[in-house]
């Protein structure tokens, strides 16, 4: 399974991508997370499927805010540019979920401390090396609630992680039988889509076919924003598309 974004121009992002996609190491890393995840635990999907959707997303999230004048940490803080903070979301899309395979529980700490040993052999040796994985471990470490994101970038992984919602994820612990909210909502959402927005920034707009993909966006993406540091430029709006379902709810915004 390969990962594939657009580069845009970016030749660092391009060159990180292809290594990602040449290295076994971070394959098996992938593979051993939703042997966890999703076989051990019937969980959704924590693999390098979800990693592609993911990093897409977040990449994104984050050319919408430099659109709209919000500048990424690193620029601020380091003087870095703008393909410097694609290549810190990238590559932390690419390892907050590797700590699954030791255990969900703090998963995300767990990944800090494998990710901390695999950059140190991945990157160049060069001036940003440190700077890089400063930041790439933040992202990491607050991807998932309580912990605060201090970084434009950290946001974005945040956000985005929770955005892979669409009912792809959830088939497969569906088919073995596991029925749960977590299950049945991610399978009421049939597509998300990323779009620059008139009120805000950035516009995740999440068509849905039944009123259960409410718990999806309500219970996991609200959480993910609010204190996420993003939460005046992003704007969610969610519409129910079934026939059936327009008369129970027709939209859902989270403002």
């Amino acid at each position: 399974m390969t990962i594939k974004v657009p580069y845009n121009g970016n030749k660092t992002l391009e060159e990180i991508v292809k290594k990602l996609n040449e290295n076994k190491e971070i394959q098996e890393y992938w593979r051993c997370s939703n042997i966890m995840t999703l076989d051990r635990m019937g969980y959704n999907d924590h693999g390098p499927i979800h990693v592609r959707i993911v990093a897409n997303i977040a990449l994104k999230i984050l050319r919408i805010l430099i659109k709209r004048g919000i500048t990424p940490s690193i620029v601020k803080d380091y003087k870095l540019s703008n393909e410097d903070a694609e290549v810190v979301v990238v590559l932390a899309m690419a390892l907050h979920d590797v700590g699954n395979v030791v255990k969900r529980e703090n998963h995300e700490e767990i990944s800090a401390h494998i990710a901390l040993n695999f950059l140190e052999k991945f990157l160049p040796e060069n001036e940003k090396k440190v700077i890089y994985i400063s930041e790439i471990l933040h992202a990491i470490v607050c991807h998932h609630p309580p912990t605060k994101p201090e970084t434009v970038e950290a946001g974005v992984v945040r956000i985005a992680d929770a955005l892979d919602m669409a009912q792809g994820r959830a088939r497969i612990p569906f088919s073995t039988g596991v029925i749960n909210i977590h299950s049945v909502s991610a399978l009421a959402i049939d597509r998300v889509e990323i779009l620059e927005g008139k009120k805000k920034p950035v516009l995740i707009k999440i068509h849905m076919s039944n009123s259960a993909g409410i718990f999806q966006i309500d219970n996991l993406l609200r959480e993910r924003i609010r204190n996420s540091g993003l939460e005046d430029y992003i704007q969610v709006v969610a519409e129910v598309t079934g026939e059936k379902e327009k008369k129970i709810i027709h939209e859902f915004k989270i403002e």
